[in-house]
């Protein structure tokens, strides 16, 4: 699928990372293992995932390029018995999801068969709004501000 940005772009600055985000999201992402986003509080997000059946040795998480990877494989174990009916996936998985600006992964724990990870939105003091002062230079005793010139 492909998206027109140019409406976009004729009145926003910055956001031609946008179109490149829109390439990097999977078509097909698939359904294993089922997970859930919710929203915790004003700035923070916990991300579960059903992992029945692995343990914390068993599963990895890294961040890298704005996105969190969270990789699964369980080691190979000899069969104690022969499955009649086997329901339960346990199959290796790679889910893949793209972080926001400023997205901080905390942290994860695993109990019960689901997998938490707690994703915190910090933003840092040069990207919060600030006040610009606006000076009047042809007021007596102002002072011109220089703006730099452009090459």
């Amino acid at each position: 699928m492909t998206y027109d940005f140019a409406p976009l772009f004729r009145t926003a600055i910055g956001f031609d990372r946008l179109a490149r985000l829109a390439d990097t999201i999977p078509q097909d992402a698939g359904a294993y293992p089922p997970y859930n986003i919710e929203k915790t509080g004003e700035e923070s997000y916990r991300l579960s995932l059903a992992v029945a059946g692995f343990s914390a040795e068993d599963i990895e998480l890294t961040v890298k390029d704005n996105a969190l990877i969270v990789s699964g494989r369980l080691a190979e174990t000899a069969a104690k018995g022969e499955f009649l009916h086997r329901g339960i996936a346990a199959r290796a998985f790679t889910r893949r999801f793209v972080l926001a600006d400023h997205m901080v992964v905390e942290g994860a724990d695993i109990a019960n068969g689901l997998l938490h990870v707690a994703i915190r939105r910090v933003v840092p003091e040069s990207a919060k709004p600030r006040r610009i002062a606006v000076v009047d230079s042809t007021k007596a005793g102002g002072a011109a501000v220089e703006l730099p010139q452009a090459a």
